[in-house]
C-alpha cells in the first residue's frame, strides 16, 4: 500500500513469477474505473486465483478447479482498498502515505518509489524506528526473497498424532500395548515421531483412554468416525498445525519411513502422503496433514463422506511413490501378529 493502483499491479505483475514456483499466490483488488478493461490480470503472471471488486460489479477468476484461497500460501492484496494482516508500505512520490496511518498495524517490508531516498520522517515516528527492511522498488529479487522467507518462517509447526483410538476388537487385545520392538507399541510409535515432531499426542477414543495413558491424549470428539474422527478432533484441538498421523497397528513402520514422508513434506498442499503404485491409492494413516486439511475434511463430512482416503483421492496432495510396502502392513489378528514376531525376531 502506499503507491498508485497501477504501480502495486507492475510490482505484483513482476513479483510473482519469482515466487509462484514454490508458492500458490493470488491477488485481490478494487477498479474504480469504467473504462474499458486493459485485460491486466494476475492470472497471467502466475497467480492461481483473483478476486477483483468493479465497484459495480465483483468477480473471482480461478486457474484453479475452484476459486478457494483457503489452497493459497500468499495472498497479494491491493491495500489502497482492502486491509490485509501484514502490510508492506510503499513509499511513493505520487501517493500521500501519511493519511493512511491507520491502516499500518503490522508493516514488514518497506519499499520507496526509485526516486525516493529515505524513508520519511513521519512513517520513522509512526513505527517508533522498529528495524524494518526497507528495498528499493527495482529490487525485485530482493523483495521476493523476502517474501519467500516471510513465508518459510509461517510453515506451519509439526505436530505428531498415533491414531489409538480403535477398539481391537478383531485382535481380542489392545493394539497398543503389543509388544513387538521391545516395549509397547504405543511407545514405539510415539519414540519414532519424537525426532520429527514438536510434540506428539496419542488419539484416544474418549476421556477415559486418555486418562489411562502416560503419553499426552486427544480425545475423540467426533464420535463414531473412526481415523477420520480422531484426525478432525486433532486439528478442533489445535487448528493451526500440521498432523502427522500413523496408525498404531503397523509394526514394520520405521524411522526411514517417516523421515520420507518428513522430507518431502510440501505445506502448500491439502497433505503429503504415500501411495502405493500397484494400486493408486493413498494411504491416509501415515501422511502429514496441513491445516488446510481441516475446513476440506469438514466440507467432506458434511456432505456424507467420512473415509480420509477419498479427501485424499479428491484434493491436491503431495504424492510419494518411493516407498517400502512391508512399513504399511497393518496387523488387525493374533495370527497376523504371530506372523510379524517371528518375523521380526528371526
Amino acid at each position: 500500500m502506499g503507491a498508485p493502483c497501477g504501480e502495486i499491479k507492475n510490482i505484483v505483475a513482476l513479483l510473482i513469477p519469482l515466487l509462484k514456483d514454490k508458492w500458490t499466490i493470488s491477488y485481490i483488488d478494487a477498479e474504480h474505473s469504467t473504462k474499458k478493461e486493459d485485460g491486466w490480470s494476475a492470472l497471467n503472471y502466475g497467480a492461481k486465483s483473483e478476486y477483483i471488486d468493479k465497484i459495480s460489479f465483483k468477480r473471482t477468476d480461478t486457474l484453479q478447479s475452484s476459486p478457494d484461497f483457503n489452497d493459497t500460501d500468499l495472498t497479494l492484496i491491493n491495500s489502497n482498498h482492502y486491509l490485509a494482516e501484514a502490510q508492506i508500505a510503499f513509499i511513493h512520490p505520487q501517493k500521500d502515505l501519511s493519511a493512511k496511518l491507520d491502516k499500518l498495524n503490522n508493516v514488514v517490508l518497506i519499499i520507496l518509489e526509485d526516486s525516493v531516498e529515505e524513508v520519511p520522517s513521519f512513517l520513522k515516528f509512526f513505527l517508533e524506528d522498529k528495524n524494518i527492511p526497507v528495498v528499493k522498488a527495482n529490487a525485485l529479487k530482493d523483495i521476493a526473497s523476502f517474501v519467500d522467507n516471510w513465508l518459510k518462517a509461517r510453515i506451519p509447526t509439526l505436530y505428531g498424532l498415533v491414531l489409538a483410538g480403535g477398539k481391537s476388537t478383531r485382535m481380542q487385545k489392545d493394539k497398543a500395548m503389543l509388544n513387538y520392538h521391545g516395549k509397547p507399541q504405543q511407545e514405539y510409535t510415539i519414540d519414532l515421531l519424537k525426532g520429527i515432531c514438536d510434540k506428539v499426542y496419542l488419539s484416544c477414543r474418549d476421556q477415559a483412554q486418555v486418562s489411562a495413558t502416560p503419553y499426552d491424549g486427544i480425545a475423540d470428539t467426533f464420535i463414531g468416525l473412526g481415523p477420520f474422527g480422531g484426525i478432525l478432533s486433532a486439528f478442533m484441538y489445535e487448528p493451526n498445525v500440521a498432523w502427522l498421523v500413523v496408525a498404531i497397528d503397523l509394526p514394520y513402520l520405521d524411522i526411514k519411513t517417516i523421515n520420507i514422508l518428513a522430507d518431502c513434506r510440501n505445506p502448500s498442499k491439502i497433505a503429503t502422503t504415500f501411495i502405493d503404485p500397484k494400486n493408486e491409492f493413498p494411504e491416509p494413516l501415515v501422511t502429514i496433514w496441513e491445516p488446510r486439511a481441516y475446513p476440506r475434511m469438514l466440507d467432506f463430512l458434511s456432505r456424507g463422506y467420512s473415509c480420509p482416503r477419498k479427501v485424499l483421492i479428491n484434493s491436491d496432495v503431495e504424492i510419494i511413490t518411493n516407498r517400502d510396502a512391508l512399513a504399511f502392513t497393518n496387523v488387525n489378528t493374533p495370527e497376523e501378529m504371530d506372523e510379524v514376531l517371528k518375523k521380526l525376531h528371526e
